[in-house]
């Protein structure tokens, strides 16, 4: 049988995937339901193969890169999880201080992905703190599927003040100036916006096709925002608009992209919805945007 690429998928495939991953659908239904599509040689086998996560082939920077210090930590959430695990990332050989970014995960806990994301942070400069929200049940499980099961257990809002601990940790750090930015993914774009809602002196959020704040909490925002949006992603670009009117009215800096082609998790290289062009060009953004923000 030969290896399936994207152009022997078909859209739809993607959008179901999309409601599996938010739990619209359990993985029952989403399997029942890639069977309209295995057609032509391709078995649901293949196509679940094909959409799940490839952790063993795709890091970027590795535990022991030497360009970086990188080091599971805890640190105390008073309102949210009390104790928190999370990658604790440093660039080797800094002079001086640096500044600091949080980076969150989707809504599946702290997984290989987003620990490269958080070592890739490092290399670009920036002390950087990956936490596990799942820490409170155990920690990230080592699957997606079951990551997620976890994390419905969670009170979003509580692990929205695990995430703010985070970056009260990474402020305090020796090593950091005390400027410290956001980057999230899916869950963890709502999780930056909603910390440039919460937390008045943050230096700079970044959303990756993050679900917006309410009208209410976008009038709060203070901090620059540089959100980063998949074109095909039309359930979160659905509240792009009422969210920007918000930030126009109350003149708060803030860039948008949409990038042409691009699913929702485009950014995510271990699975076949990322999208390289998209996903390089929105890191480029997004560290320059930390730089300008945070230096």
């Amino acid at each position: 049988m030969k290896k399936l690429t994207k152009e022997d998928i078909s859209p739809e495939v993607f959008d179901l995937y999309d409601d599996y991953a938010h739990n619209k659908i359990d993985r029952r239904g989403f399997i029942e339901k890639l069977g309209i599509y295995a057609v032509a040689g391709v078995t649901v086998p293949a196509l679940l193969s094909f959409m799940s996560p490839n952790y063993k082939d795709t890091m970027t920077v590795l535990f022991d890169d030497d360009r970086i210090d990188s080091n599971y930590i805890n640190y105390d959430s008073p309102k949210g999880g009390g104790s928190i695990k999370g990658l604790l990332s440093i660039p080797a050989n800094t002079k001086g201080k640096v500044p600091g970014v949080v980076v969150v995960h989707e809504n599946r806990g702290l997984n290989p992905y987003i620990e490269d994301v958080g070592r890739r942070t490092a290399v670009d400069g920036f002390i950087s703190l990956a936490p596990d929200a799942l820490t409170p049940l155990g920690g990230y499980p080592g699957n997606d599927d079951d990551g997620r099961t976890m994390q419905r257990k969670r009170d979003r809002n509580e692990m929205l003040e695990d995430f703010i601990a985070a970056y009260n940790y990474v402020k305090n750090h020796k090593d950091c100036n005390g400027k410290v930015g956001v980057v999230g993914f899916c869950f963890g774009g709502w999780i930056s916006n909603m910390m440039a809602v919460r937390v008045p002196d943050l230096g700079a959020a970044v959303p990756y096709y993050g679900r917006q704040p309410n009208d209410e909490e976008a009038a709060l925002v203070k901090a620059p925002l540089l959100l980063q949006y998949g074109e095909l992603d039309k359930r979160v670009n659905a509240g792009w608009k009422a969210f920007e009117t918000i930030l126009k009215k109350n003149n708060i800096e803030h860039q948008a992209h949409f990038y042409p082609n691009a699913n929702h998790g485009f950014h995510n290289n271990t699975t076949p919805r990322f999208k390289r062009d998209a996903a390089e060009l929105s890191w480029k953004r997004t560290i320059a945007f930390f730089k300008k923000h945070l230096s």
